[in-house]
């Protein structure tokens, strides 16, 4: 069923519409809402809802509650490949948790919050932007690592980032929804812009292992499921570049190094100089990794998880 949340009238007889699809399993309370393009150059999410809905339709009568799915809570950003709001140039992740007299944007987020509200599982689902590649992660507020933290297990990702408060923003949707005690996991993976099936798939079955482990989902369980690494168990080390150039990459952005591995050179391309060798300064998981060839002084280049044991290759 496609229910309307916002419809607004726009200039040349055009309209803004944020719809979901509700599936409904058998009679149950339960309630699981997926959430996605919120930023409009995000598209990992749009495979996961379609996937997602493929596979509960052609199983319907193993549901138990109601699956609600959100492709696109931000659709002219969408629809323009855009990651803001367009022609608002606005985050519509910044504005959360909106107001019911606000403008259009505002009043959209306001909608969304109160129609998320008192689901028993949010998921919001992004992708990384167009400079950097991401391993599959669940990331948690630390305020809230206790109450999700298990469920961030159930997913089939590789990482748990659990943030420290001072960097969860308070006027995203995960932060928001949060605060009223509707639980939300942010998941983020792979590359803005683009679509990384293998990604989508494991996600799916993590969702499917969810909702079997909240008594929604009575059908087949995904026969394995990964084991993620918790950031608390270790520490995130930050590399950023000394300088600017073209960066060549050498490892990929899952690989496992040790100590004084080389992640990239920046080079000048005009004399064929290597301006830097960017050396891991730890053993660790490269969860993040730049792969846009520009960098500037500053720029991000990887975030390495650094673990208190060693890491398997396997």
């Amino acid at each position: 069923m496609i229910k309307t949340i916002v419809s607004e009238e726009l200039p040349v007889g055009e309209k803004f519409e944020i719809r979901k699809n509700i599936i409904k399993g058998k009679p149950s309370d339960k309630r699981i809402c997926i959430v996605t393009g919120t930023h409009g150059d995000e598209l990992e999410g749009q495979y996961i809802c379609f996937e997602l809905a493929r596979r509960l339709n052609e199983n319907l009568e193993y549901l138990y509650g109601d699956v609600e799915i959100y492709p696109a809570l931000n659709p002219l950003g969408v629809d323009s490949i855009t990651r803001g709001f367009p022609a608002f140039d606005l985050d519509m992740n910044r504005i959360f948790p909106g107001a019911v007299n606000g403008h259009l944007i505002e009043n959209a987020a306001y909608k969304i919050t109160q129609d998320l509200k008192g689901a028993d599982m949010v998921l919001d689902i992004h992708s990384s932007n167009i400079f950097l590649k991401e391993v599959m992660q669940v990331r948690v507020n630390i305020r809230a690592a206790d109450e999700l933290t298990p469920y961030a297990r159930m997913l089939n990702t590789d990482f748990i980032w659990v943030h420290d408060a001072v960097t969860v923003l308070q006027s995203t949707l995960a932060h928001t929804l949060n605060s009223v005690g509707t639980k939300t996991l942010v998941v983020e993976m792979g590359i803005g812009m683009r679509i990384t099936r293998e990604y989508g798939n494991r996600l799916v079955d993590g969702i499917f292992n969810m909702m079997s482990e909240m008594e929604m989902w009575k059908g087949q369980k995904p026969e394995t499921i990964t084991e993620p690494l918790l950031s608390t168990d270790g520490e995130v080390v930050f590399m950023n570049a000394d300088v600017s150039g073209v960066i060549i990459p050498e490892v990929s952005h899952s690989a496992i190094v040790k100590k004084g591995d080389r992640l990239c050179r920046i080079v000048e391309p005009f004399e064929g100089k290597v301006l830097q060798d960017v050396l891991s300064p730890v053993d660790g998981l490269v969860f993040t990794m730049r792969i846009y060839p520009i960098v500037y002084e500053g720029s991000l280049i990887a975030r390495i998880y650094k673990p208190k044991n060693t890491l398997s290759n396997e």
